[in-house]
C-alpha cells in the first residue's frame, strides 16, 4: 500500500500495519488475586471512528479528546486521510481533524487498507457511495472472510456500484456517484453497522433518507451527526421499532468531541472481578450509552454487584465510574432481545458464565458468526479445551457452570479475534490451571495496554513457552 503524504509527519500517526500479520507470541494467564483497584480503559471505539469520519465530512477543525489510539481506529484516521482529511495526533494526546465538508472527499491514489476493522470498512463505504470517485478497500486476514453484502445491497439500492469476491468479501472497489437516491431501508438483521452506512451515504443524497430497525442498536452515528449538526430524526415505525431519517446535504460544522471510555473494553476487568470472591475493582469514565449496556445487566442478574458512581454526560453520552465486587454468580436465561446492546460482549460473559452456578443459557447470537472470527464457534471450542461443559447451536449457546474455578490448562485458539483473545487470558486469571492463547497480537487493534492493565490488576500474564 502506497505511504499517504502527511504535512506534518512528526506530529501525524504512522500508517496501519499490512493485512499479512506477523505472528507473535502468545500469553499465558496464570491463576491469580482476585482483581482491587482502580483502572481507566481506552476510548470507545464505536465512538472514535464515527468522531474522525463525520470531522472529515465537516467544515472546520475538530478537536477530539480520549480517542482510542489502537490499530483499528489508526486504519480509519489512514483512510480519511487518503480522503482528503488533515488528521493529526498531537503531542497532548489530542486528535485535530480538518475535515473537508459533505461531498468533498477526494479519490483516494491507492488501496484503503482498513487493517482488522469491520466498522471502518462499512461505514466508510456508506460515505464513499455518495462521492463520484471509486476506491479499493482490504483488509487483514480476518476482514477479508466477513461479508459486506449486507452493506453493498442498500447502498446499491441508492445507486453506488460494488465488485467484490464471491461471498461479497473484500476486497472490494466502490463506484460511488453524487447522484444517490433517497430509500427507505429496513434492516434484515441488527446491525448498527448497516444503519450507519445507509445514514452516511444519506448525508450525501438530497432528500431524506430512512432506515427502519425492528430491534434498537447502538445510535452513535445518530447522537454524533445531530452533535455536528445533522438533522436526524427518530420516529416508531409502522409495525414496530424506529424510523430514523436523515435530511440529506447538510453543512456540517465542526465540533469538539469527548470520548467515553469503552465499555467493550470495561467488560474485560469488569468481568475479572465479578468472577472472584474478594474482588473491588473500579473502572473509571465508562461510556453507558443505554443501548450498549447489556452486558452490566446480565452480570447484575447472576449477582454481580456493580456500582454507577459519578454519572455525568459528556458530548451527549452517558458516563460513569463502576465499582465491580465479585463472587457467587450463578446461571441465567438470557433474553435475545438483549443480543443487540451486548454483541461483542457475550465471549466474555461466557467467561463469567463458566464460573457461574448452573447453567447460562444466550439466545439470538447468529450475528456472532460473522464477527472478526465465527465467535459463537471459538467461544464454544475454547471453553470445552478448558474443561467447561458447552452446548451450541446456530445461534444460540449454554455454558454449565458449576459454582468452582473452572480446569483450565488448554491454549485456545484465537484466530486472529481480538475479543477471543482476552476473554480466555481472563478465564485465566481464575481457572485451577494456566490459559494460554496462541496470539496476542490482535489485542492492540481495540484495546492497547491490555496485558499491562490487566497485569496492575494483579493478573499473571507471560509469555507462551516456544511462542
Amino acid at each position: 500500500m502506497p505511504r499517504l503524504h502527511i504535512d506534518d509527519p512528526a506530529r501525524a500517526v504512522p500508517a496501519p500495519a499490512s493485512p499479512t500479520r506477523n505472528p507473535m507470541p502468545g500469553l499465558t494467564s496464570h491463576p491469580a488475586p482476585a482483581p482491587a483497584g482502580r483502572v481507566r480503559v481506552p476510548g470507545d471505539k464505536s465512538v472514535s471512528h464515527r468522531a474522525l469520519m463525520i470531522g472529515t465530512l465537516s467544515v472546520g477543525e475538530t478537536v477530539i479528546d480520549g480517542l482510542l489510539d489502537g490499530e483499528d481506529v489508526r486504519a480509519t484516521a489512514a483512510a480519511m486521510r487518503a480522503l482528503g482529511a488533515e488528521v493529526h495526533r498531537m503531542e497532548d494526546g489530542r486528535w485535530h481533524v480538518h475535515g473537508v465538508g459533505v461531498g468533498g472527499l477526494m479519490e483516494p491514489a491507492g488501496v484503503l487498507d482498513m487493517g482488522n476493522s469491520g466498522t471502518s470498512t462499512r461505514l466508510i463505504a456508506g460515505m464513499l457511495a455518495a462521492h463520484p470517485l471509486t476506491a479499493f478497500l482490504t483488509g487483514d486476514a480476518s476482514l477479508v472472510k466477513r461479508p459486506m453484502d449486507r452493506i453493498t445491497g442498500p447502498l446499491g439500492r441508492m445507486g453506488a456500484r460494488f465488485v467484490c469476491r464471491s461471498g461479497g468479501r473484500l476486497p472490494m472497489a466502490v463506484s460511488g456517484t453524487d447522484r444517490l437516491v433517497p430509500i427507505t431501508y429496513e434492516l434484515p438483521v441488527a446491525s448498527a453497522q448497516v444503519k450507519s452506512a445507509v445514514l452516511l451515504a444519506g448525508l450525501n443524497t438530497p432528500g431524506e433518507t430512512t432506515v427502519v430497525e425492528r430491534m434498537p442498536t447502538r445510535d452513535y452515528t445518530e447522537t454524533m451527526l445531530r452533535h455536528f449538526g445533522a438533522e436526524v430524526r427518530v420516529a416508531p415505525a409502522d409495525g414496530g421499532g424506529e424510523a430514523i431519517t436523515v435530511v440529506g446535504q447538510p453543512e456540517l460544522t465542526a465540533r469538539p468531541v469527548v470520548v467515553p471510555g469503552d465499555i467493550s473494553s470495561a467488560a474485560f476487568p469488569i468481568v475479572a472481578a465479578a468472577i472472584r470472591d474478594g474482588a473491588d475493582l473500579t473502572v473509571e469514565n465508562v461510556g453507558l450509552n443505554p443501548r450498549r449496556t447489556g452486558l452490566l445487566t446480565t452480570l447484575a442478574e447472576m449477582g454481580a454487584s456493580i456500582e454507577h458512581l459519578d454519572p455525568r454526560i459528556e458530548a451527549g453520552e452517558a458516563v460513569a465510574d463502576l465499582r465491580v465486587r465479585g463472587g457467587g454468580l450463578r446461571g441465567v436465561e438470557v433474553p435475545a432481545e438483549r443480543a443487540a446492546s451486548m454483541i461483542d460482549e457475550y465471549p466474555v460473559l461466557a467467561i463469567a458464565a463458566a464460573c457461574a452456578e448452573g447453567p447460562t443459557r444466550m439466545t439470538g447470537l447468529a450475528e456472532l458468526r460473522v464477527k472478526e472470527s465465527d465467535r459463537l464457534e471459538m467461544t464454544a471450542r475454547g471453553l470445552r479445551a478448558c474443561g467447561v461443559e458447552v452446548e451450541d447451536g446456530p445461534d444460540w449457546m449454554v455454558v454449565h457452570g458449576t459454582g468452582r474455578p473452572p480446569p483450565g490448562g488448554a491454549t485456545v485458539e484465537t484466530a486472529l479475534d481480538h475479543r477471543i483473545a482476552m476473554s480466555f487470558l481472563v478465564l485465566g486469571t481464575a481457572a485451577s490451571a494456566p490459559v494460554a492463547i496462541d496470539d496476542d497480537a490482535p489485542i492492540a487493534t481495540s484495546f492497547p495496554g491490555f496485558a499491562a492493565l490487566m497485569q496492575g490488576l494483579g493478573a499473571v500474564l507471560a509469555p507462551s513457552a516456544g511462542g
